[in-house]
């Protein structure tokens, strides 16, 4: 895996596509995002994707942003540095379960070797950014940070009519299917009569 030489032909192609997905703007943002929820003490990353990559790559900081999204039982319970491969995926796997039982929808949870492996960075920025984006919309009091930096998700807004109302709704006309004022069938001919025309 880490020994993984240079792809060529179509691999070559989809990787490069892949990786002008990522954006340089998005790291930014994020990056001061999870310092502000977890404190100072989990470092800045070098500027670029690489440094992105390995500042995440042990699952650590990760780990450490879903705790800090929960205030009394933390999903994940043992975070600890390793240097160990199997580990630090074991970390990243700990914390994409827990981001989906936040709430994070499947499809927009990256697979583990996106991050370990930087196959697919793009796909960790939208990870993260649909947990930002829920930790402001559910506004416990958890999320740190300046709440414009995401969008809050739209949320239910249930509307209980009487039957009255129901029953008074099924008898108007939409305006989409046109009026039917003044429509009458004077002047029509039979279906399939040609039309009479007199030579005088």
């Amino acid at each position: 895996m880490a020994n993984k030489g240079p792809s060529y032909g179509l691999s070559r192609e989809v990787q490069s596509k892949i990786d002008k997905k990522y954006d340089p703007d998005l790291e930014e943002r994020l990056v001061q995002w999870i310092i502000a929820q977890c404190g100072d003490g989990v470092g800045k990353p070098q500027a670029g994707k690489q440094g992105f990559q390995e500042w995440l790559k042990d699952g650590c900081v990760l780990c450490g942003l879903i705790n800090s999204l929960h205030k009394d039982s933390k999903p994940v319970k043992k975070v600890q540095s390793s240097g160990m491969a199997f580990k630090q995926m074991e970390q990243i796997s700990q914390f994409l379960g827990a981001a989906e039982r936040y709430g994070v929808t499947k499809s927009d949870i990256f697979q583990t070797v996106d991050l370990w492996e930087g196959k697919d960075l793009a796909a960790v920025q939208m990870t993260l950014m649909s947990l930002g984006s829920l930790a402001v919309t559910k506004d416990d009091g958890c999320y740190q940070g300046d709440p414009s930096w995401f969008h809050k998700k739209a949320q239910e807004n249930r509307r209980d009519f009487t039957d009255d109302q129901l029953k008074e709704g099924q008898s108007v006309i939409g305006l989409q299917m046109g009026t039917n004022k003044g429509a009458s069938q004077a002047g029509m001919t039979g279906y399939g009569r040609p039309r009479q025309i007199f030579n005088n």
